[in-house]
């Protein structure tokens, strides 16, 4: 790849995420305000590897949206894409744990500042100037977003990036899911690098099989140079070309929430990306590829949040030499 301004530049969303902190001692729920949305998450991780990133997005003129322009800048990514909006809030997310380790999301959205960024709010000279664009579908649920993000897109493409998508799929979101498989399908027409979680390859194809999955998205988008599949506490797949692996997860305990884990092994996986390209991969390098982004994402469970909670490479690097 040709020299970059940035490695990483993403769109998207960045919003409060409201995790779970117990009961009061008056028995009344609390909630902590973590700083999150999967783009940003995913640019914190890649800058804690060392990587040059920037953020495209809109928060409202309040108090949350300060915060996370302050939370973002602290983390070493670029905020001069990050528009403000005087009409419309932050955007909030209520995140519940539930027994079965699932989480149910709750979002005050209706609408939310980053739901209403235009076209004209997009950088071009930013979004030209990257190595990778990555973006996710919660900027394609409603307008103007959705066509900012088509724009952002082809202006990398235009620039010569990689694209990277994350289907993200967040039901509560989306007035329609037929609606929401459309606007997935654009996603995977578009990119090179696709990261997604099982739930989401069986919303796509109906396939609970990943390969059988996997083989129906890249027969219908020839365009996918590298799929990974995560799944949870079993592990994560790659396939690059006639080449699969498999990596299962860690499983060390001391999980207290998977927020984040997602955007984290999509971090690293962009990463390898960078070093490595996109094709001709082997099973050796997608496996070196996999261990790293599992291991990286099992540390961000044993915390609470997203942006602030990415491991150091160094922490990862010394959990993979433990259990080797």
């Amino acid at each position: 790849m040709e020299r970059k301004r940035f490695d990483v530049v993403a769109l998207g969303e960045l919003l409060i995420d409201f995790t779970d902190g117990g009961l009061s001692a008056q028995g009344n729920p609390m909630f902590e305000a973590n700083p999150g949305g999967a783009p940003c998450n995913v640019l914190a991780m890649l800058e804690k590897l060392g990587r040059s990133c920037a953020f495209i997005g809109k928060v409202g003129d309040d108090l949350f949206g300060r915060q996370l322009r302050g939370v973002v800048e602290a983390a070493g990514i670029d905020t001069s894409g990050l528009a403000v909006s005087r009409q419309v809030r932050t955007t909030l997310a209520i995140v519940k744990n539930e027994p079965s380790g699932e989480r149910d999301f709750s979002f005050y959205r209706n609408p939310g500042a980053d739901m209403m960024l235009t076209e004209q709010e997009v950088p071009e000279e930013m979004v030209g100037n990257c190595r990778v664009f990555h973006f996710g579908s919660l900027s394609l649920t409603h307008e103007p977003v959705r066509a900012a993000t088509a724009k952002a897109v082809r202006c990398a493409q235009a620039g010569g990036a990689l694209i990277s998508f994350d289907p993200n799929l967040r039901p509560p979101l989306w007035d329609d899911l037929e609606e929401a498989r459309r606007q997935i399908a654009f996603g995977l027409s578009q990119c090179d690098v696709l990261k997604i979680a099982d739930n989401e390859l069986e919303f796509m194809t109906g396939e609970t099989d990943f390969d059988r999955g996997v083989a129906i998205l890249r027969g219908r988008y020839p365009n996918l140079r590298l799929v990974n599949v995560t799944a949870g506490a079993q592990g994560s797949y790659s396939y690059c070309g006639d080449q699969r692996a498999f990596v299962p997860a860690f499983q060390l305990g001391g999980t207290i929430e998977t927020t984040g884990a997602g955007d984290t092994f999509c971090a690293c996986v962009l990463h390898f990306v960078l070093a490595h390209g996109a094709e001709g991969l082997s099973q050796a390098e997608l496996e070196e590829m996999l261990r790293f982004a599992n291991a990286a994402a099992y540390l961000v469970t044993t915390r609470k949040g997203a942006i602030r909670s990415m491991p150091e490479r160094e922490e990862v690097e010394r959990l993979l030499a433990r259990i080797r």
